[in-house]
């Protein structure tokens, strides 16, 4: 307002006078401006005024910028400054011109001053446990600030051996701070001067570098059996340490087989599952957080089944040499060996066998068998075993021979004779198999064969039928046989055949009346084909007629049957082949025995049915006639007087009945011919106790039908009396239903209990008495009897026998 006063006295004063002077006046003298704040001032010129500059306290002209704006017009000029810094500070002047170049200036003082600010204070400033910490309390003002640090509302103070300093940057050092150290730190900053005062929370973190420890550092485990291991770290820190496990430079990621796990009290774990050979090795786990990183390595060691993985069958030549090799891995690297399948001989690493022929050399889970000298002994299978201490595996290959054909036989001769086809085989064993050529006097006969040979060939088998037509069909032949080892040669021979010569030692055995057994040695030369047969012929001594009888096959006993008593006669033997029959041998003479009596029957024995024995009787000679009869006597041991039983001699046992119980008789037993009676045979026997008659023994009398009939009596008598028993004792069943029906019509109390006391009555009477009241049933009074028709008879029991 006093501003304007003086404007218009000086506007006043140029009027009166008539003259335009130039006078500059600035609105504001003195000016205080905190950093950050904006202000403008106005500079008014009077007079005429060209124009209006200002200049900053460093005297240079202002030009107008962002931060430093001017608005000028005839004669007043405004200077705008935003936001002030403290460099802003000093004197600014306004300087009016006018046409003549004659100026005029007014000046202004701008004081700036910094409020306490506090910048880019952090919170929470994080420090690492055991370092010299320094929390930062950046704050600014002017004139400078006092700073007071406090903490748990407590001042902060320097004092001797105290682990807390405040720098001269306001800062406040903590030595080797420790995690008691963290909380809430006060910055109070104040400025006496303008009683300015304020403050700042600072939250200290001291962060724990990691501790991890481990339980157990190495584990075992086998592989391809479903097992799983499963390491634990055990870690501290603070901040809580981010746990991950790492293998080979990899960290590992959660999947079928990575389980990764953690549980309260920092454990960390780390499962592998279904642990296989690969699996084995180091794994580390790393523990990181802010203050630091620590890391523990774990070991797995997987022991590994051994596994035979190259083993191949072998083919050798005989006699050469044969190398079998056998590789096999595991963990523990197994131990190999071999087993020879033909006998279970056994050879170790670095042995020979007894015969010096089969070494084995082995180095690495490598095993080498050789085999010098190869025999076919050694063909077959050789097992392969791969032993540790967690387990083994075996496996087998084949050694092949290869060899040159062997011929299987030593039949090189054979016979026959003309029109009568022979088989000449030619049998062979070789590997690879034999290709085989008969040949006949350097001439190789054709497969197709010729009009009297043939050639039928199969596996390791040629066989070349000739039927000889000539004496020049006879002879040798020559079987070759050929494979990529070698070529082997047999020659066979076809020779003539002829019958055989005479059988010899002819003897006559056994000579009965009827029978005769001859008995003879085969002939010294049989022509050279197999004997068919022999030819036994007999007659009686000063006959003709010669009777034949043939063995059966190759047999050289014959019985001759049918033979006439107290005969002579006379048998001579030949024999039989394809060619012909041979001569006979020296006629023999024999004589059967006369017509005389039998010998004594064989006789066993055993208990009949009921009151009766049966005997066996077993024919001996019949003395050349046929028994007639057998005669039978028999008697107790306290009787005299035999009782007789005459028997057909067809017949082949005896029925005495009827017999004594608990009795021991004598048996004599005789056969009888025409001729006469043999000697007797003895036998003795005892008849038991009389039997006890059982339900057993009754049944087994009856049919099945009467068993059936007394079973449903039985059933049906058990119904009945279960049914009285429910009427009296729990007043139910059938009975109790009739009972009340029948009660039913009478009214009176009295009534129904008279009608249940006769129900007893009856109850009692029915199955006991008759009407009479005597006992009708007494179990040990009953005696039953069976008859020879298998019928039944019960009566009682008057007189016991």
């Amino acid at each position: 307002m006093k501003a304007i006063l003086q404007l218009i006295q000086l506007l006043g004063v140029l009027v009166c006078s008539g003259q335009a002077a130039l006078q500059v006046s600035i609105s504001l003298n003195k000016v205080e401006l905190s950093v950050g704040e904006s202000k403008f001032f106005i500079c008014t010129a009077i007079g005429e005024p060209d124009r209006i500059e200002w200049f900053n306290p460093q005297g240079e002209k202002i030009v107008a910028s962002r931060r430093m704006a001017l608005h000028t017009e005839s004669f007043r000029s405004r200077l705008i400054i935003y936001n002030a810094i403290i460099e802003d500070a000093g004197i600014y002047r306004c300087q009016a011109t006018d046409a003549n170049g004659h100026t005029e200036e007014a000046s202004v003082v701008l004081e700036i001053y910094q409020r306490l600010t506090f910048r880019d204070v952090q919170s929470p400033q994080e420090f690492r446990h055991g370092e010299t910490a320094e929390v930062v309390c950046d704050v600014i003002s002017s004139p400078v600030p006092v700073v007071v640090w406090y903490y748990q509302d407590r001042e902060i103070t320097e004092e001797p051996h105290s682990r807390y300093m405040v720098l001269p940057n306001n800062n406040l050092q903590i030595h080797q701070v420790t995690k008691a150290d963290e909380g809430v730190y006060r910055c109070e900053a104040s400025v006496e001067a303008r009683g300015e005062i304020n403050f700042v929370d600072i939250a200290v973190v001291v962060n724990v570098p990691p501790v991890l420890s481990v339980f157990q550092q190495s584990f075992n485990a086998t592989a391809d059996y479903q097992e799983s291991v499963t390491f634990t770290c055990i870690t501290s820190g603070s901040p809580d340490p981010l746990v991950t496990w790492h293998r080979k430079g990899q960290q590992l990621e959660p999947s079928e087989q990575y389980i990764l796990s953690r549980l309260e009290g920092g454990r960390s774990m780390l499962t592998i599952r279904n642990i296989r050979q690969m699996d084995g090795g180091t794994y580390s786990c790393r523990a990181t957080n802010k203050a630091g990183v620590q890391e523990r390595e774990l070991f797995l060691k997987v022991f590994v089944q051994p596994h035979i993985i190259q083993l191949k069958n072998v083919t050798a030549v005989e006699g050469s040499a044969a190398m079998i090799s056998c590789l096999a891995e595991g963990e523990p690297l197994p131990e190999v060996s071999w087993r020879r399948a033909r006998d279970g001989q056994t050879f170790m690493d670095g042995l020979r066998s007894s015969d010096s022929r089969v070494e084995v050399r082995g180095r690495h889970g490598k095993s080498e068998l050789t085999i010098s000298g190869v025999k076919l002994t050694d063909l077959g299978r050789f097992d392969c075993e791969a032993l540790s201490r967690i387990g083994g595996h075996q496996k087998s290959m084949f050694l092949d021979i290869e060899y040159i054909p062997k011929f299987l036989t030593n039949h090189t001769v054979f016979f026959s004779w003309e029109g009568n086809p022979v088989n000449i085989s030619c049998d062979v064993m070789s590997n690879p198999p034999a290709t085989m050529l008969w040949r006949r006097e350097r001439f190789t006969i054709s497969a197709e064969g010729t009009h009297n040979t043939k050639i039928y060939s199969g596996e390791g088998k040629s066989v070349l039928e000739v039927t000889p037509m000539s004496d020049r069909d006879f002879g040798r032949y020559n079987c070759t046989a050929r494979n990529n080892i070698g070529v082997r040669y047999q020659e066979f021979i076809l020779a003539q055949a002829d019958v055989p010569s005479n059988p010899h030692s002819v003897r006559l055995s056994a000579v009965s009346q009827r029978l005769a057994t001859v008995t003879f040695m085969t002939p010294d030369s049989h022509g050279g084909v197999p004997i068919s047969y022999y030819l036994v012929q007999y007659r009686e001594a000063g006959s003709q007629e010669w009777r034949d009888v043939r063995s059966h096959s190759v047999q050289t006993t014959v019985v001759l049957t049918g033979l006439e008593p107290n005969t002579t006669y006379e048998v001579r033997v030949s024999a039989v082949n394809g060619k012909g029959q041979g001569e006979f041998s020296h006629t023999e003479s024999f004589q059967t025995l006369p017509i005389r009596e039998p010998s004594p029957p064989a006789v066993h024995g055993q208990r009949g049915m009921g009151k009766a024995y049966r005997l066996g009787l077993v024919k001996q000679d019949d003395g050349g006639m046929p028994i007639v009869e057998y005669i039978v006597k028999y008697k107790t041991d306290k009787e005299e007087q035999w009782m007789t039983k005459l028997v057909p001699g067809a017949n082949d046992f005896a029925m005495l009945q009827p017999l004594q119980w608990n009795t021991r008789y004598e048996v004599e037993i005789t056969a009888r011919n025409v001729k006469g009676l043999s000697e007797p045979t003895f036998y003795q026997f005892f008849m038991p106790q009389k039997p006890d008659i059982t339900a057993e023994s009754l049944f087994s009398g009856l049919g099945l039908g009467a068993v059936v009939g007394l079973g449903l009596g039985a059933l049906l008598l058990l119904l009945v009396l279960v049914d009285i028993s429910c009427f009296f004792l729990r007043h139910c069943g059938l009975l109790m239903c009739i009972t009340r029906t029948l009660c039913s019509k009478k009214t009176a109390t009295s009534g129904k209990g008279k009608e249940m006391e006769e129900g007893k009555a009856a109850y009692l009477k029915l199955p006991l008495k008759e009407e009479n009241g005597k006992e009708s049933l007494k179990p040990d009074t009953i005696e039953i009897k069976v008859h020879s028709d298998n019928s039944l008879h019960t009566q009682p029991n008057i007189s016991k026998a």
